[in-house]
């Protein structure tokens, strides 16, 4: 039997959308904020096709404690992870992974030249919110590469953002002239997007989060290593430079066993530390394309992806690793972990001085509410049940928020002392393609309110929208996988009792 491929999936689910198009539907009415509270994105008959509708109110959610009344705000944050920004021309790149299906699914997109465009859309909603501060969760990049690094950082913090590479800007398995039957190619496979792959090549400006705003990062996996998985070795350096490429899936390559039933554990990257390695090296004894090479491919150290991301620095930290904390205002503090595996691997791995450091962390937070960010989600890493065991014991502690999984999830975690919130937020990659707004009330009584809902990107022009109609039909992507989560995984207020030793 033969397998359909991804682009035969993309062209039937765009068929049927164009079919059923005249049922109404376009762009009017959308929030320029992106606020999902005033306006959402949906498929409400089923056809393939994004339609905006009316905005999805905030679920009341009482598991931790009673509703009670708002008395003050305390602090508003933006969550914006998983961007995912990435040189969809780059030879090191392991586009050919994707025909042997989960958990290789992520290493092609059909709407991956977008991601600068995207994250760019997503700053236009972080502004129109307003934030105190803005938590960048992880992800930023894909394959740790220097332009990556620095095209991403341009789209957040404001500036000129040029997301092409090599002599032609863009060189990859979507060109027009690539015969394979499994990449989408805009210009000529349906959805038909001609010139898309030119414009996602052309310099723009982004004005940023906004000027003063401060950016906190938290490291991920694919911003340091080769497709979130593999440490940079001379092999996959001297592809990202070089004008080898490969696109074709050799003979006879197969999956070890077991590896796809651990792809619900790390969707966005092989778990098992080698994989990609081992692909690479076997890919390399057969055929290549030749690319127009680029030396701003340079795959980029741990040291200097966290220096990168930490300029200019946003908090004191530890040395050669990407745990901090502080103070968000009087009120509330932040404290941030570095769960990246040094060895390889995306899942999570916690370091042995990390729950002593986090218990202090939490000591000196005083009466501060607190909220932790990590990239991997606490409960999926490995050794991740310590540092749960330490939030455990804390009343302060109100909320854990991780990307990673690019789903939208909240879980009520009740402890002795009080317990808190689990919080997962989409990509920006994947559709939703969302981040996720944050606002902290004071409540009568002592106890405390987490107002959370989604934001749309907002990009103008057409390449959002085609970004996020083509994550919307990917047949592997967030759509078919639930990504957008439950509504109370959306938008909700999260109420949480008084904590028994009361924060000022």
């Amino acid at each position: 039997m033969t397998r359909t491929t991804r682009r035969q999936l993309l062209v039937q689910a765009a068929a049927a959308a164009a079919v059923l198009a005249g049922c109404g539907g376009g762009s009017a009415g959308v929030a320029r904020s992106g606020s999902t509270v005033a306006s959402t994105w949906g498929d409400p008959v089923g056809d393939g096709q994004l339609r905006v509708g009316a905005g999805e109110p905030l679920v009341v959610r009482t598991e931790l404690g009673p509703r009670a009344a708002a008395s003050g705000s305390l602090v508003t944050l933006a969550q914006v992870t998983d961007a995912h920004v990435l040189d969809a021309s780059s030879p090191a790149r392991v586009t050919f992974l994707d025909r042997l299906g989960p958990p290789f699914q992520s290493t092609f997109r059909p709407q991956e030249a977008l991601t600068a465009q995207v994250l760019t859309g997503m700053t236009n909603a972080v502004r129109a919110l307003d934030p105190e501060l803005v938590i960048q969760g992880g992800d930023l990049i894909d394959n740790a590469q220097a332009n990556e690094l620095l095209h991403a950082l341009a789209a957040l913090q404001g500036g000129t953002v040029s997301p092409g590479s090599g002599r032609d800007g863009y060189f990859g398995v979507q060109l027009a002239s690539d015969t394979d039957p499994f990449y989408y190619r805009p210009d000529v496979d349906a959805p038909r997007h001609p010139g898309l792959l030119r414009a996602a090549v052309t310099p723009f400006t982004s004005a940023g989060v906004g000027a003063g705003r401060r950016v906190y990062p938290v490291l991920g996996d694919h911003d340091a290593l080769v497709a979130g998985e593999a440490v940079p070795d001379s092999l996959t350096r001297a592809l990202a430079v070089g004008d080898r490429a490969l696109w074709d899936l050799p003979p006879g390559l197969t999956l070890p066993a077991g590896v796809r039933t651990s792809a619900l554990e790390s969707p966005d990257g092989p778990p098992a530390p080698g994989l990609v390695d081992s692909f690479l090296r076997q890919a390399l004894a057969g055929p290549t394309v030749r690319v127009p090479p680029d030396p701003g491919r340079r795959e980029l150290s741990f040291d200097e992806v966290i220096a990168g991301l930490r300029r200019p620095p946003a908090a004191a930290g530890r040395p050669g690793r990407l745990d901090y904390a502080f103070d968000a205002g009087p009120h509330v503090r932040v404290i941030v972990l570095d769960l990246v595996r040094r060895g390889g691997g995306s899942g999570g791995l916690v370091d042995p001085s990390q729950p002593s450091w986090l218990a202090g962390q939490l000591a000196a937070a005083g009466g501060r509410w607190v909220l932790v960010f990590s990239h991997q989600p606490l409960a999926s890493s490995a050794g991740g049940e310590t540092l749960l065991a330490v939030l455990d014991r804390s009343p302060q502690v109100i909320a854990a928020l991780n990307g990673h999984t690019h789903r939208n999830s909240i879980t009520a975690r009740p402890t002795s002392s009080g317990g808190y919130w689990l919080i997962s937020t989409a990509s920006l990659i994947d559709y939703p393609q969302q981040g996720r707004a944050v606002r902290i009330y004071a409540t009568a009584g002592g106890g405390v309110a987490i107002a959370t809902w989604m934001l749309d990107h907002v990009f103008p022009g057409s390449l959002g929208t085609i970004a996020r109609e083509l994550s919307y039909l990917d047949s592997q992507g967030g759509r078919p996988q639930g990504f957008s989560g439950r509504r109370a995984d959306r938008n909700a207020v999260l109420f949480r009792r008084p904590a028994a030793r009361r924060p000022a």
